[in-house]
């Protein structure tokens, strides 16, 4: 007889055609119709933000891999390219450079690779990087700028919610036109004003399944019952459900950040959870917290509960029994 000879591997035993470097590609193709977007409204100020964002994260992530005497051939896997955009994206328009260039440092060596690198990072780099920009310089990442197709007789600006918040928008019959927000054309973060390219980039990923469409949706669902149920009992002061989707970092976060597949669950009941979470924090801080945003502090604030979520709500393999307390 034959012999039959068996090879024993580790696992994966089953490979997808997916690999890093596509899945990059496909998030940095979802988010150019937003860059461009926010060059069309913020003109050379996006342009060189985009800039100074990229060569710090590149830079940084070249530093580490050589301090680390990791292969520099994992520069080309698109991340630090993400983290990057995604950083920028986060912005206000008026930033200075050298503020944009230590947000990015901070993302790829303090948000990645003190975790070990691509992988092993429990927050979303970009967000780590903005969350201290917003801690060390607290009125540059506070002053905002027009775009370039609102005209505007006024030497200080809000940002939508910011107007919302601060200067009762809505009681004041200010509050920014729902048009203005879907189209672009006010003022804000770099790339997250133009609700339109961003889910038109968006539905790119979820018609790739490159993202899970349940932690957006989960988001949305969230924040659209928090905020209705207080626009419904007092429209004269809360905002629409509508307008909380439509203005900030609300699509960029659900979309872009909070979707990132190393920070976000991997069970079914652990990622309803922490979309749940994500979208009530949102609507919390939005309404009666110090800030008008609180996309990025509600993302990494569910970020570090995702491990005890993954923990918790692992299914029960077959034969399984609980453990007795």
């Amino acid at each position: 007889m034959a012999e039959t000879t068996f090879i024993i591997k580790s696992s994966p035993h089953l490979r997808h055609p997916d690999s890093v470097p596509k899945i990059m590609l496909s998030v940095i193709i979802s988010l150019l119709p937003a860059v461009a977007a926010s060059v069309y409204f913020f003109r050379w100020r996006a342009v060189v933000l985009y800039l100074a964002c990229l060569a710090g994260a590149i830079l940084t992530e070249a530093v580490f891999l050589a301090a680390r005497k990791k292969p520099l051939s994992t520069l080309l896997d698109g991340s630090a390219v993400i983290t990057g955009l995604l950083l920028a994206m986060t912005l206000p328009p008026s930033l200075r450079l050298d503020q944009a260039v230590i947000g990015a440092v901070v993302a790829i060596a303090l948000g990645k690779q003190v975790f070990g690198g691509l992988g092993h990072n429990i927050f979303n780099p970009a967000l780590v990087g903005r969350a201290f920009l917003q801690t060390a310089f607290p009125v540059a990442m506070t002053t905002w700028i027009p775009p370039v197709t609102k005209i505007i007789n006024t030497a200080t600006y809000a940002t939508p919610l910011g107007n919302l918040k601060f200067q009762n928008a809505v009681a004041q019959h200010t509050l920014t036109p729902l048009k203005d927000l879907f189209w672009g054309n006010t003022g804000g973060c770099l790339g997250e004003t133009s609700a339109l390219a961003l889910l038109i980039g968006a539905l790119y990923l979820v018609a790739r399944k490159t993202i899970d469409w349940k932690i957006p949706a989960g988001i949305i669902l969230s924040l659209s019952v928090f905020t209705g149920i207080f626009w419904l009992a007092r429209p004269d002061k809360y905002a629409s459900p509508l307008f909380h989707l439509l203005s900030g970092g609300l699509i960029i976060g659900a979309f872009f950040m909070a979707t990132d597949m190393v920070t976000s669950p991997i069970t079914p009941r652990g990622t309803i959870i922490y979309a749940l979470g994500i979208g009530f924090l949102v609507g919390l801080i939005r309404l009666f917290g110090g800030y008008p945003e609180g996309v990025m502090y509600s993302i990494l604030l569910m970020n570090t509960v995702v491990p005890l979520l993954n923990r918790s709500t692992r299914p029960r393999l077959l034969g399984e029994r609980r453990a007795k307390k």
